[in-house]
C-alpha cells in the first residue's frame, strides 16, 4: 500500500473475512449502514471497486515476552491479525475515483486514521488510473469537509435530500487533477504530516474527536 514508513499502522485490501468487523464499524458510524451482502458484492463482484482496512500494527517479535515470542514462532500456523480500526472503498467510473466510505471505529477518532484511510484511498485511484477523486458529503459534516478540503476537493454541486435517514443535502466535492503538480505537492506535503503524527499518537484518544466521514 502507501510508503509510509515506520508508523504503528498499516493499510490493506479489504478481504471477506474482515466483514463481520467491518459491519460492527459501520453500524456504529451511520444511520444508514450497508448491508454484509453490500460488502460481499463490493470484494467479489465488482470489478469496479477498491477497499482497504486499517490494523495497528502488532509489536516486533522480539518485543514480545519469550513464552509469547515461541508460542508465535513455532506454533501459529498463520499470521495473527489485528483488529480491523477503520476502512474505506472507492469506485473506478471511467477515470473519476469516486470515495464511497470512510469510517473509523469510534474508540479510534481523533489520531488521523481516517486522513491515513483518505490518502491510502487517493494513492490507491492513481494506481488504477484515476484522474480525479469525487465525493459526497453531509452538509452538516464540517469534520469530514474540513479534511477533504485539505487535501484540495472543493464544492462542485449539491444534492438535494440526498440522505436518506433525516433527508439532508449533500454536497458534492472533486479534486483538481491527482497528476497535477498542486495536488502532488499537497499530498506529500501532508503526507509526510501525518506521518510523523501517526507515529507520536499511538494510544486510543480519550474521548470521541471526529465523526465517521461517509456523509
Amino acid at each position: 500500500m502507501s510508503d509510509f514508513h515506520d508508523i504503528p499502522y498499516s493499510l490493506q485490501d479489504m478481504q471477506l473475512r474482515d466483514i463481520d468487523e467491518v459491519m460492527v464499524i459501520e453500524h456504529l458510524s451511520f444511520a444508514s449502514p450497508w448491508t454484509v451482502r453490500a460488502y460481499q458484492y463490493e470484494l467479489v463482484h465488482n470489478s469496479f471497486s477498491q477497499f482497504l482496512v486499517v490494523r495497528q500494527n502488532p509489536p516486533p517479535v522480539a518485543d514480545q515476552p519469550p513464552k509469547l515470542r515461541r508460542r508465535f514462532l513455532f506454533s501459529a500456523p498463520h499470521p495473527v491479525l489485528s483488529p480491523i480500526l477503520g476502512y474505506g472503498g472507492l469506485w473506478l467510473l471511467v477515470d473519476e475515483a469516486h470515495i464511497s466510505t470512510i469510517a473509523v471505529a469510534p474508540d479510534w477518532r481523533g489520531l488521523g486514521l481516517g486522513e491515513l484511510l483518505l490518502v491510502g484511498l487517493l494513492e490507491r485511484a492513481l494506481s488504477v488510473g484515476g484522474e480525479v477523486a469525487t465525493l459526497e458529503v453531509r452538509v452538516s459534516n464540517q469534520v469530514a469537509q474540513n479534511l477533504y478540503r485539505k487535501y484540495l476537493f472543493q464544492t462542485v454541486g449539491r444534492r438535494r435530500a440526498y440522505y436518506r435517514d433525516n433527508q439532508e443535502d449533500a454536497l458534492i466535492m472533486t479534486t483538481p487533477p491527482l497528476r497535477g503538480s498542486a495536488f502532488q505537492e499537497v499530498l506529500l506535503r501532508h503526507k509526510d504530516a501525518l506521518a510523523a503524527s501517526l507515529k507520536e499518537r499511538t494510544e486510543r484518544p480519550k474521548a470521541d474527536r471526529a465523526s465517521s466521514l461517509r456523509g
